[in-house]
């Protein structure tokens, strides 16, 4: 019997029980008044005049009139970028150690945000809660003694003048506490590989000697280390060498769409828990079983929230947000409404808008869905289409043709007749006819989405779709990737990006035409 493992979770669940918890309002609250206090004597503190802000009689309101929304551009060219030259206290005190290579869409030039200590003290932390909630779920004893594989970034970071560069999951894996390393796997040599390749050869040649009983990181990624290990070892399913295999922590993308073909590679059901680091930091996390997966957010980690409806009166063509958009704390927000998300880190991102839309499904406990990215909803004719409905959608599709597709993309093309279409380019490794999916895709989001049925029968001309083999969009990516780092394929391409796709993907079939 797994006694240890039988202590430590009950030490959780007692944890879970006693730790004392103020509202979500209270506690973000503390947090901007502690990033204001901290940062005051910054030169972005100082320009506007945290000081007085803490002295106000509403610090929140006054925070929102001195301070702007700031996009990447706008805080780098002025703030940021300063910081990288090496000077000091410009929007954190000190110099950060790290900045975190933004992966972003494939093939676009990555950013720089910066990765404070005090930023990475909020990751563990957020991590540790993380834990704590593990007792929520229905685990064996014994998983608490296994090994955990993190499939990340190569921990071997780039050394730029007084910092070092690298993705959110090399900089944090590079950071993680002494008591976990007992645990880590690949462990610290193997995670250090740059070349992709290299590393899951030698994940595979130490694999049998690991007792696994959770992996975490992007669903496609481990995907493809689970296929490598299963078919180099010709085994049924990765439980035939990692039998003790209990939970995967998805992360940087929606697990659903993967969810067919992941169950392919198991021998038995696991638990899939939902995480939200990005690189700006750990925002969110699955703390119990739900059906939407939805994450509470880190609302006492370092972070204060804001929410702006995410509808076409508040925003641009570029997906960014008008000025004078009503701005919401998490005491306003509403269930079922989709919000662009803006950040107050202790990284020095200030009234940040990083792009990603969120619904709240649970205001009392805090809990969110992401939604889609506020560049990735496919608006070009009115057709106001989510990355949510995209995947219902896929599901759907998933279900009635019985098949598998863990990747698909999706641009507005406008032809040589003048006309606009929905190009669709799905992956998936078994035959079936393009044009009848094509059909119920339409079919589906016609019926389900009130904007696209009324695009459809205006300014949107039809929708073509295109079934490749999977692997070819795992070869896009790795056509792309950064320093060991791991490209999360686009739901929504420009349509500049998506002809070069299409050109590529001609080139890997030799030109071949659509199965």
């Amino acid at each position: 019997m797994a006694i240890l493992g039988n202590i430590i979770k009950s030490a959780l669940e007692f944890s879970e029980k006693v730790l004392p918890e103020k509202s979500p309002v209270e506690e973000q609250k503390e947090e901007l008044l502690k990033l204001l206090k901290k940062a005051s004597s910054t030169s972005f503190g100082k320009y506007y005049g945290f000081s007085k802000i803490l002295k106000s009689k509403d610090p929140i309101k006054k925070f929102r009139e001195n301070v702007p929304l700031h996009d990447y551009t706008s805080i780098y060219d002025r703030w940021w970028s300063q910081q990288v030259k090496g000077f000091e206290d410009i929007t954190w005190p000190g110099k950060p150690n790290y900045y975190a290579l933004s992966s972003g869409t494939t093939g676009s030039q990555a950013k720089r945000i910066p990765v404070t200590d005090d930023m990475l003290a909020s990751i563990r932390k957020v991590g540790i809660m993380q834990l704590l909630s593990v007792s929520n779920y229905d685990l064996p004893g014994d998983f608490f003694e296994k090994e955990i594989m993190m499939l990340g970034s190569s921990t071997d970071l780039d050394k730029a003048g007084d910092h070092y560069e690298g993705e959110i999951s090399g900089i944090s894996a590079s950071n993680i506490p002494s008591w976990f390393r007992g645990v880590y796997r690949p462990g610290n040599e193997i995670a250090a590989t740059d070349d992709w390749d290299t590393r899951i050869k030698k994940i595979i040649e130490d694999a049998p000697s690991w007792d696994i009983g959770a992996i975490s990181g992007i669903p496609s990624w481990n995907e493809l280390m689970l296929k490598s290990i299963i078919k180099h070892y010709n085994l049924k399913n990765i439980h035939e060498i990692w039998p003790g295999l209990s939970v995967f922590v998805s992360g940087g993308v929606a697990f659903e769409p993967y969810k067919k073909s992941f169950e392919q590679l198991i021998g038995r059901p696991i638990t899939i828990i939902d995480t939200y680091l990005a690189s700006e930091g750990f925002l969110a996390y699955q703390s119990r079983p739900n059906k939407d997966m939805a994450m509470k957010l880190a609302f006492n980690a370092g972070i204060y929230f804001e929410f702006v409806p995410f509808e076409e009166k508040y925003t641009n063509e570029e997906g960014m947000i008008k000025e004078g958009s009503p701005v919401y704390d998490i005491g306003s927000v509403e269930e079922g409404v989709d919000y662009a998300l803006i950040i107050s880190t202790n990284a020095g991102a200030w009234r940040y808008m990083i792009g990603d839309t969120i619904r709240f499904t649970d205001i009392e406990r805090a809990e969110i869905i992401i939604t889609g990215r506020t560049k990735h909803f496919l608006n070009v004719v009115g057709s106001q289409l989510s990355v949510i409905k995209m995947n219902d959608a896929i599901r759907q599709v998933e279900e009635k043709f019985e098949m598998a597709i863990p990747e698909f993309t999706v641009a507005a093309v406008r032809e040589d007749d003048g006309e606009y279409y929905h190009h669709w380019i799905i992956g998936s490794d078994e035959e079936r006819d393009s044009t009848e999916v094509g059909r119920e895709i339409d079919r589906y989001l016609s019926e389900s989405n009130k904007n696209y049925e009324v695009a459809r029968g205006k300014s949107l001309k039809g929708l073509k779709l295109r079934i490749v083999p999977t692997e070819i969009f795992y070869d896009w990516n790795e056509a792309n990737k950064k320093k060991g780092g791991q490209v999360k394929m686009p739901r929504v391409m420009k349509e500049d990006k998506f002809r070069e796709y299409v050109e590529f993907i001609n080139k890997r079939l030799f030109n071949q035409t659509d199965r």
